[in-house]
């Protein structure tokens, strides 16, 4: 690997930064708290020179596979820190995005994330899914939560991932993670083939098409804890999307079967706090009876109400948390504003709390 990269690993992980961007012919670059920081010190001969510095992220084997496919998901270790890497092709140029994870998976208090998600997630089988737009910290809040049950309980985590994000070390249960490319072939294999390894609990990285969903289903229907991600950005959504997906005349058996096997739909995104940092806002929709009779019957533009009307149950609607992170001074107004689904019924809810503090 070119030193160039790894210092500028170094320096992302000694500035908190989500990522490092690189381009040959453009200023690598950084992200940090959501915004692009320009490494100025960048040293650089030329685009040849650039398109050599990503590719030697690449190994022999990986660069065969590049040159075939033209993009490549991998992982990389460097000291403190983790990378989730992805090298792609734009315009004729090579690219890289390096996601930074660190080694150590943080506690969900650390995350600012509420407790009460592990009540959630404390079942023996169902269906728990984490969505959000990209970078805004799913893998890390599942990450948390199936770290909580290595702590606490002795089963056996099969995680199949494209690539493997956080390492989760032993210590109640077995830890088997299995990385796409380097582990098994694809999703669909490793799927297929996952209850053959007597697992409670099964992450799937990211459910990406018919097959990974139908089979995710299938594992939460046989009797197993599931979790899964999705770049959905709500409940109501999450659920269309994962119905759409299947043909016409599949739809209502798989409402029926995501009825039966729902746990919880976390939906968040990270915003930028106001003393510095991101903080987490999020909405979660517990599969009550209620909710489970509304997915089978096709009617989720009724779910945003019945997570209005249920916070005795465990569910909060985004503006309601937005309006919440306000109220606390963790956020600004503004913020909140720009990140609602529903900007109605946030102002309703901001209202509110002005009128407590005039």
């Amino acid at each position: 690997m070119d030193t160039r990269i790894e210092d500028m690993m170094k320096m992302a992980v000694a500035n908190k930064a989500s990522d490092i961007h690189l381009m040959e012919g453009t200023v690598p670059r950084l992200r940090i708290n959501g915004e692009f920081v320009d490494i100025s010190n960048f040293k650089s001969n030329g685009e040849a020179d650039e398109r050599e510095m990503i590719l030697s992220l690449l190994d022999k084997d990986k660069r065969e596979i590049f040159e075939k496919q033209k993009e490549l998901d991998f992982s990389s270790e460097l000291e403190s820190a983790r990378f989730r890497i992805n090298v792609f092709m734009s315009q004729g140029r090579v690219a890289a995005a390096l996601r930074v994870v660190t080694n150590t998976i943080p506690d969900l208090p650390t995350l600012g994330l509420p407790d009460t998600l592990l009540g959630l997630v404390d079942k023996k089988q169902g269906f728990v899914l984490v969505t959000g737009p990209t970078g805004h910290g799913k893998s890390t809040t599942v990450a948390s939560l199936l770290n909580w049950i290595n702590k606490n309980k002795a089963v056996h985590i099969v995680t199949i991932e494209d690539p493997i994000e956080y390492q989760i070390s032993p210590v109640k249960s077995l830890i088997s993670q299995r990385e796409i490319g380097a582990d098994t072939i694809n999703f669909g294999g490793a799927l297929r083939s996952v209850l053959r390894q007597d697992p409670n609990v099964v992450f799937v990285g990211e459910m990406r098409d018919l097959e990974t969903i139908g089979s995710a289903l299938t594992i939460a229907e046989t009797g197993h804890l599931v979790f899964s991600t999705l770049h959905t950005n709500s409940a109501s959504q999450t659920i269309d999307r994962i119905i759409d997906v299947f043909p016409e005349g599949s739809k209502q058996q798989i409402r029926i079967q995501l009825a039966e096997v729902l746990t919880c739909i976390i939906s968040q995104r990270l915003l930028p706090a106001i003393d510095g940092g991101r903080v987490p806002a999020l909405e979660i929709l517990v599969a009550t009876p209620a909710v489970r009779n509304i997915i089978r019957e096709g009617k989720t533009f009724m779910i945003d109400n019945v997570i209005a009307t249920s916070s005795d149950l465990g569910m909060i609607g985004l503006e309601t948390y937005l309006a919440t992170l306000v109220r606390k001074g963790k956020i600004t107004q503004e913020v909140a504003e720009s990140y609602c689904l529903r900007p109605t019924e946030l102002q309703q809810r901001l209202i509110g709390i002005n009128k407590q503090n005039a």
